[in-house]
């Protein structure tokens, strides 16, 4: 496949760098990223790659700081396997001392109590993100036995996969991205945990099936608009999780909430990324 490199230079890295690939990767066409030591570069299918979406991304950027300076270059390049050369440089994470995220190629910790093997195609959700890593931490608490948990937006499955392996049950994994759904079903099966995938959006979401415990790791607007959705599908008492957008962002969700009946009871940020807890009373 032919691919085309964007080659950004950012005056400042955090936490631009991370929210470029964020939104360069999950809510763009982009499947991998090389960080360079003023940047980033970013490699799209050539036949996706669309200029005005790359400077839509920068132009957010710069409203957050109005010192913030982004330069790009773009490059085709020869045909070759670009994810072949991304799982080559790509890294195990710790998330704090309890669950390891690791790729098939990378060894087994015995010192942390939860293994997790994610092959890692480009689906979002492998722990390096600052999103994916603080609702890790949020479930790290939970008593999630015998829980029936939904995992909303559920990319490479790491979050219904380490609630399956913390005893929930049933463990139900959403995604609208046939590719993510593929790549979640390989690592359930990899990971050897009763989950259930399902492809599509919150509109699965009738009511006739409710949760002890949701997690929605999507966007501020997907968030927004489907909150109403979530809620149904929440038993009395139970929590929903969320992430997927900044620090900045966090009023609007809190609000949102508040406005449909929920208590805040735990909010985290980590590199200007943000996740809230709330319960369903």
């Amino acid at each position: 496949m032919q691919y085309t490199e964007v080659t950004l230079h950012l005056s400042k890295l955090d936490p631009f760098r991370d929210m470029l690939i964020y939104s360069l990767g999950d809510e763009g066409p982009y499947d991998s990223f090389d960080e360079t030591s003023d940047g980033l570069k970013a490699y799209v299918p050539t036949n996706q790659y669309d200029e005005s979406y790359l400077k839509q991304c920068i132009d957010e950027l710069l409203q957050l700081d109005g010192t913030l300076d982004c330069r790009y270059e773009v490059a085709q390049m020869v045909d070759k396997d670009y994810n072949e050369e991304w799982e080559k440089q790509h890294q195990a994470v710790l998330v704090g001392d309890f669950c390891w995220v690791r790729a098939p190629f990378h060894p087994k910790r015995d010192d942390v109590k939860y293994d997790i093997v994610i092959e890692p195609k480009m689906s979002f959700g492998t722990a390096h993100h600052a999103t994916t890593y603080l609702m890790l931490t949020f479930l790290e608490e939970l008593d999630l036995f015998g829980k029936s948990v939904l995992d909303m937006g559920s990319g490479t499955g790491v979050l219904a996969i380490l609630a399956a392996k913390k005893g929930a049950k049933p463990v139900v994994a959403v995604d609208v991205d046939e590719w993510a759904y593929r790549n979640a079903v390989e690592n359930f099966e990899r990971n050897n945990v009763d989950v259930a995938p399902k492809l599509g959006d919150a509109s699965l979401l009738t009511g006739e099936t409710t949760y002890d415990v949701v997690l929605a790791n999507i966007n501020r607007n997907i968030l927004l608009h489907d909150m109403e959705a979530y809620i149904r599908v929440m038993r009395p008492g139970a929590m929903l999780m969320l992430s997927g957008f900044y620090e900045h962002d966090i009023e609007a969700l809190s609000s949102k909430c508040s406005s449909l009946g929920l208590n805040l009871i735990n909010r985290r940020t980590r590199n200007d990324w943000a996740a809230l807890q709330f319960q369903k009373p």
